[in-house]
């Protein structure tokens, strides 16, 4: 008998990653969501609930026309829009919006290492780059 996750529930959750388009490219956490059906997308605005970094139960509102998931426990919102870009919120109430769908390396760093340093992505994805 296997302790921990299943093979089937590990493979699942790499398939998942894989719609998602969570992409590590040269230290850069890239989103490219691809296989994701707009669809997928909430219609209206939804309460998405999560842990962060240090164990404390968060919430985000995330608007309509978005979708909600944590990876190394940061929340990253996807909202539907016509370009690529990432708004990155950080723990000291500062904001950067990077262009394109990768974030640098040091912001990519800290999302890895899980410092606490960002609080929360916003990434904008293309209509264009969904499924029907």
């Amino acid at each position: 008998q296997q302790p921990g996750m299943t093979g089937q529930v590990k493979e699942e959750i790499l398939t998942r990653w894989g719609e998602l388009g969570i992409v590590v490219e040269d230290g850069r956490l890239r989103f490219s969501p691809r296989l994701l059906h707009q669809a997928e997308f909430f219609p209206s605005a939804q309460r998405f609930p999560y842990l962060d970094v240090q164990n404390r139960e968060k919430s985000w509102e995330l608007p309509a026309n978005s979708l909600g998931f944590t990876y190394c426990q940061l929340p990253v919102g996807y909202q539907l829009a016509d370009a690529a870009s990432i708004l990155v919120e950080r723990a000291d109430g500062t904001q950067e919006t990077v262009h394109g769908n990768a974030l640098g390396v040091d912001d990519s760093v800290a999302v890895f290492t899980r410092r606490g340093r960002i609080s929360r992505l916003t990434v904008l994805v293309p209509r264009t780059d969904l499924r029907p």
